[in-house]
């Protein structure tokens, strides 16, 4: 009897400790979800509410005349300011249809992110089409490209742009060469908008190729087999499941390019401005209400954007577990028809356009960083990067700190943004009542431009807080690494959270089952099955730090604050070799550390 009694005690202790290791196991999620939001709201929201403040209170005065007069000026609203001004909106409408409307700094704005948008979906639909539909060999290599220029750094493919469509650029060269006139891209429209599609396109096919390979091969065998042809089955049943798919890489590139700032800065400079490059121009002239009034401007336009993106992305996700994929037809027929024929020429020709769009940049710039003022080889650009590293003055920039800088901010930006990241993807996966608001707040980021960001932590963590009579300051290096932080955890959210969304929740509930904690559950089931999605986000993250631009140019005020991407800036405006020379060693140290981290992982879902 006091065997069994001792055996029935054993067995109430070891119940009570398992559900005081399960409750301390739920109170360290909570709390590392507190900390979370903690760094979240000292990292962005704040910065992001300093930015609001600046544009309603001016001397210490709560007011919105900074708004007034912004919504009033036609400089950045063109005809819709004589709307606010309290103008008929009739006689305003009928001005916007004619031939001599003004569109302003916030119309122009819009108008490029809508051609971009266009042309990246124009770009994206064909690569989509050509990897979904058809088998053909480095298929699977050329899916996994489809997101690397998404990673690759603003400014330098800028310079890219800059070495393709210059007045001496590689497209001139070629032209002249088959006695054709020459072209001048530079500074125009055409220029910025192909640049975006370089950057979206794939973004716009990567989104639309999943989708296209998640349409149920019966569905379309159920709809051929009632009488439907070809056409009617891809209308009826292909069609609906693949444009909510087009529909989101819109949404995002139209996000994306609505905030654009290193492409237009570089290719359209401030005659082609838009509220981005702007607001930077009123940051340098210290003009801070206006530029945080205009900042907020565009904030509350690209956050209604992504609220409906999220809203739109959550009525229309389609499982497609249990699917059968639509088979792929060769590229190569053994015997081709007159169709197969016409449509193979057309993949030819989209294949050459995209060629010249998205491998003549990378290509040129390379090609300008080896090539002197009479077309020879040379390695003078390089020579004079090695010359400013050993000579160079103190306020110049010089190449090793650049890169030092980039490297050192990046690996300190990914140690943050990662668990963040994964926090984020956890609690945005769990079900429970308010998880699509946690999601949009925790997704801000994608929407908020880097320079919102950058103004906020300068005006408020560089520049000092005061808090219970502590002066609180960083260094502008200190707060680069929280807006690379900032800017690259969104990624890693995106990159866990389908993999934690689709795990077997029977493993899950086996293990706890047989006795596991919930600690050593996450440890040795869903971590093991979500490695590779945690690795991909810390690729991300890291190049993507790596890459930015619009919150380092605001807060790299110091000679030793500097990235690879602000030494490109700063070089491209006096010399374009030296600038093409430190574009291909950028390029070299982004792609080796998105390669060598993405190579710890496997294949992931996600971006």
């Amino acid at each position: 009897m006091s065997a069994a009694r001792r055996s029935d005690e054993d067995a109430g202790s070891r119940a009570r400790l398992s559900s005081l290791r399960d409750r301390v196991e739920g109170r360290l999620l909570t709390a590392l979800a507190v900390v979370t939001s903690a760094v979240l709201v000292a990292a962005f929201y704040y910065p992001v509410g300093t930015v609001l403040v600046e544009s309603v209170v001016v001397d210490g005065v709560a007011t919105l005349s900074v708004f007034a007069e912004l919504l009033r000026d036609p400089f950045y609203f063109g005809e819709l300011a004589r709307l606010f001004a309290g103008e008929s909106p009739l006689a305003v409408a009928r001005d916007l249809l004619g031939p001599d409307r003004r569109l302003g700094i916030v119309g122009f704005t819009a108008y490029q992110a809508a051609l971009s948008t266009l042309a990246s979906v124009a770009l994206g639909l064909p690569a989509a089409y050509l990897l979904a539909r058809f088998e053909f060999p480095g298929r699977r290599t050329l899916r996994s490209l489809t997101i690397v220029p998404f990673v690759l750094p603003s400014i330098m493919v800028a310079v890219g742009f800059v070495a393709t469509f210059g007045s001496n650029g590689t497209l001139n060269a070629a032209l002249q060469a088959v006695g054709l006139p020459p072209v001048d891209l530079m500074f125009t429209l055409e220029a910025i908008v192909i640049a975006h599609a370089f950057y979206n396109a794939p973004l716009v096919a990567r989104v639309t190729t999943a989708a296209w390979e998640s349409v149920d091969a019966r569905a379309v065998e159920t709809a051929r087999s009632l009488g439907a042809g070809p056409i009617r089955a891809f209308y009826d049943v292909v069609a609906p499941q693949v444009y909510p798919a087009v529909l989101t890489g819109a949404a995002l590139t139209f996000v994306f390019t609505f905030g654009t700032f290193p492409i237009v800065l570089a290719l359209g400079g401030f005659q082609l401005a838009t509220v981005e490059v702007f607001v930077y121009r009123l940051v340098r002239d210290l003009s801070y209400a206006e530029a945080a009034a205009l900042a907020i401007v565009e904030l509350v336009i690209s956050l209604g954007v992504l609220l409906a993106y999220l809203r739109y992305e959550a009525r229309n996700t389609v499982r497609s577990r249990g699917a059968r994929p639509l088979p792929r037809k060769p590229l190569l027929p053994t015997a081709p028809t007159a169709g197969s024929v016409l449509s193979r020429f057309g993949l030819v020709t989209y294949v050459a356009v995209a060629g010249l769009i998205f491998l003549a940049p990378i290509a040129s710039m390379v090609l300008a960083s080896v090539t002197g003022g009479e077309g020879a080889l040379t390695l003078e650009h390089y020579r004079f990067l090695l010359d400013r590293q050993r000579t160079g003055a103190a306020f110049q920039v010089r190449p090793w700190p650049a890169i030092r800088n980039s490297l050192t901010f990046a690996a300190a930006a990914t140690l943050i943004a990662l668990p963040m990241g994964v926090v984020v993807a956890v609690l945005t996966t769990r079900r429970y009542r308010g998880r699509k608001l946690i999601d949009a707040a925790a997704m801000a980021p994608l929407a908020v431009s880097g320079i919102i960001v950058g103004l906020g932590l300068l005006r408020g963590l560089v520049f000092g807080v005061e808090v219970a009579g502590w002066r609180i300051a960083a260094t502008g290096a200190v707060a680069i690494v929280v807006a690379h932080a900032v800017a690259g955890y969104p990624f890693v959210v995106r990159t866990v959270a389908p993999g934690l969304d689709g795990l077997d929740r029977s493993l899950i509930e086996s293990a706890r089952a047989l006795g596991a904690s919930r600690a050593r559950v996450i440890r040795d089931v869903e971590l093991p099955l979500v490695w590779p999605g945690v690795v991909a986000g810390a690729a991300f993250a890291f190049a993507i730090s790596i890459g930015e631009f619009t919150a380092t140019v605001v807060l790299a005020t110091g000679a030793d604050a500097y990235t690879m991407p602000v030494a490109i800036e700063r070089f491209i405006g006096r010399r374009l070799g030296p600038a093409t020379a430190m574009g291909v060693v950028l390029l070299v140290v982004t792609g080796l550390s998105f390669v060598v981290i993405e190579r710890l992982g496997g294949e992931h879902r996600g971006f």
